[in-house]
């Protein structure tokens, strides 16, 4: 049984879908227990108005939460508010995992005041799929995994070179892939282009056990050019959001144009395979959440707006991280890197 502590404030769509996506992991899996962390009238108040597995679900108190306009920061001033008592029964070992929709920053802060950083790793890293054109692994996912992507502001080669590390691991476990490609994002694909910091982490990694693919450039990142494309967090928030828009924009458009013209209603209907698989790919429902990598504990940010189906799938994924030990893996995969770059 794998325990998650899922903390049900703070995400913009309310306590409910938070709710009703742990009542429907209660119904689908016998292998994952959930602890609703937050406000215990509220909690009580959304279970009675859906079906769940009472064995499987645990309401845990907490004293207030940290909205998504607040500084992340006050989250330290309320040791008792929802993500931080998320954080501390993972820290106590209640829990093997923890998701939450929450205040991306007030997650990265709760959990990094309860949970270790990893040995060998500099800087937790917030990694997230993004959508492709390429399949990836034996579950042919059409998405790759991009870290970091807003956990740092910037980062030097050895941080970049633990954030490689890291997607790699993560990559193999979630999407199965044995030996995931992995790439350093740079203006270039030639090894002698990029930041200083880009450039020394290039040789490091070629030097490593990891399958390195060298530089990719923007434009390969819709391609699926590799599995995990690594960069610091100013750059990959940057990227991740013109990726999150793209779907929005296009969605919007085809609106817009339906309500329009007979010829524009037609032109549509001939595009519209083409328009459903684009929101298929783009649509963030399906993949969970993103992980927060090099912490002694699998932490698991959900997007803000995730309904039911999106917490559900946050919930197995962190479930799924759990099982295949990704803590212990990470470790590994430190340890191997390091031995194999002083040899």
């Amino acid at each position: 049984m794998v325990n998650v502590a899922l903390d049900v404030m703070g995400g913009d769509l309310g306590v409910e879908e938070a709710v009703r996506g742990a009542a429907l992991v209660s119904r689908e899996s016998t292998s994952i227990f959930v602890f609703l962390v937050g406000d215990p009238e509220e909690i009580s108040k959304a279970l009675e108005t859906v079906d769940y597995d009472p064995r499987r679900v645990q309401v845990m108190a907490a004293d207030g939460f940290v909205a998504m306009d607040e500084s992340a920061r006050v989250v330290l001033e309320r040791p008792d508010c929802s993500v931080m008592t998320a954080a501390r029964l993972v820290r106590e070992g209640r829990a093997d995992a923890m998701v939450s929709s929450g205040n991306t920053g007030a997650l990265v802060l709760a959990a990094s005041h309860h949970l270790e950083r990893l040995p060998g790793i500099r800087r937790a890293a917030l990694a997230a799929v993004h959508p492709t054109e390429r399949r990836h692994g034996p579950k042919g996912d059409p998405f790759a995994l991009m870290l970091d992507v807003g956990a740092t502001v910037t980062a030097d080669a050895d941080t970049l070179v633990g954030f490689a590390v890291m997607g790699s691991v993560y990559s193999s476990i979630i999407s199965e892939i044995p030996s995931p490609s992995v790439a350093l994002l740079s203006n270039g694909v030639e090894s002698k282009k990029g930041t200083p910091a880009i450039l020394e982490a290039n040789q490091k990694l070629k030097k490593s056990q990891i399958n390195f693919a060298g530089n990719v450039e923007g434009l390969d990142i819709p391609k699926g050019t590799v599995d995990v494309v690594v960069c610091d967090g100013f750059l990959g928030n940057v990227v991740l959001k013109m990726l999150e828009g793209v779907g929005e924009v296009f969605t919007e458009l085809a609106k817009d144009a339906s309500s329009r013209r007979l010829k524009w209603k037609i032109g549509l209907t001939m595009l519209s395979s083409g328009l459903r698989r684009l929101k298929r790919l783009t649509d963030w429902k399906m993949y969970g959440g993103a992980p927060v990598l090099g912490l002694s504990g699998v932490v698991i940010k959900a997007h803000g707006r995730s309904e039911s189906r999106a917490i559900r799938n946050a919930i197995k994924v962190a479930a799924k991280a759990v099982d295949g030990k990704l803590i212990e893996r990470i470790q590994h995969g430190v340890a191997e890197f390091n031995r194999s770059h002083e040899g």
